[in-house]
């Protein structure tokens, strides 16, 4: 698993992959065909398509690592779409594949990155629905900027001579793209030598989407403040959160947060507004 860092790393010892957004899972061929999630539950019966494909690469056994990712319309990754792409149009999942563990036999975990990439380069099929993940040419932070500008989720980083373990590792980094969004500032929740927080809630819909961290300049701090306190309100129901303010409905709080993920993580106070 790679390790979350702010910025990617600099030099020519590392090889920079985007960041897809999907479901992290394993093809296991040897006989037939399994695909298992990241959790280790098999999910070869939702994924027949894939695994099909998979048939298809010609090979005795192997181990392939890779994400599960689905296009939209516009041919952009959509992660929020992938849930009912597994069970209602399997013909536009695409499986990614990023590493290789195993081939005919051979453990390739002991190789290097560079070496274990070019060997399945060689296996997998052009235009089909398994799709080798390119590397990225270029500076890394012009690559950052593009996959900002781009609006992709972010960009994974590896060492060119890593070897593959499980578990976390500082050998594959990566480095998320932020997103600024508005939500309805549901409440405050501020306890005795802790950060506050601002609760949020989807536009809309209502649902509680978590907390941003409010680190905004005093000025804007103590403008919530006096907002928060001249207008409470009630906990929407069934939030229980003896620390917190609840405020009437009205005020619209600008969020950064890290891009595709269903709710806030990182998330900070940028700014509010009243409606």
């Amino acid at each position: 698993m790679p390790t979350l860092v702010e910025k990617p790393p600099e030099g020519e010892d590392w090889i920079h992959e985007v960041k897809f957004d999907g479901y992290r899972s394993q093809i296991i061929i040897d006989h037939d065909v399994r695909i298992f999630t990241r959790n280790g539950h098999d999910w070869t019966a939702k994924y027949r398509d894939l695994a099909a494909a998979a048939k298809r690469l010609g090979v005795e056994n192997a181990i392939i690592d890779g994400e599960i990712v689905v296009l939209n319309e516009a041919g952009f990754l959509d992660y929020q779409a992938l849930r009912s792409a597994i069970t209602r149009r399997q013909h536009d999942l695409y499986f990614v594949a990023f590493d290789l563990l195993h081939l005919n036999g051979h453990d390739l975990r002991d190789m290097n990155l560079e070496d274990r990439r070019e060997i399945l380069e060689g296996v997998i099929l052009p235009h089909d629905r398994i799709q080798f993940s390119q590397p990225l040419p270029g500076d890394a932070k012009a690559i950052s900027h593009l996959i900002d500008e781009a609006g992709l989720e972010g960009m994974v980083s590896k060492r060119r001579d890593s070897k593959y373990r499980s578990g976390r590792s500082t050998a594959w980094l990566k480095i998320k793209a932020y997103a600024i969004d508005e939500y309805d500032l549901i409440g405050v929740e501020k306890e005795p030598g802790k950060p506050a927080f601002a609760l949020m809630a989807e536009r809309g819909t209502g649902r509680y989407v978590g907390a941003a961290f409010i680190n905004a300049n005093r000025a804007i701090r103590e403008r919530l403040w006096e907002r928060v306190q001249a207008s409470l309100g009630t906990p929407p129901k069934g939030m229980k959160r003896p620390a917190t303010v609840w405020v009437k409905p009205g005020l619209v709080a600008t969020v950064k947060h890290l891009r595709g993920e269903e709710d806030l993580r990182h998330a900070s106070l940028q700014d509010f507004r009243e409606e």
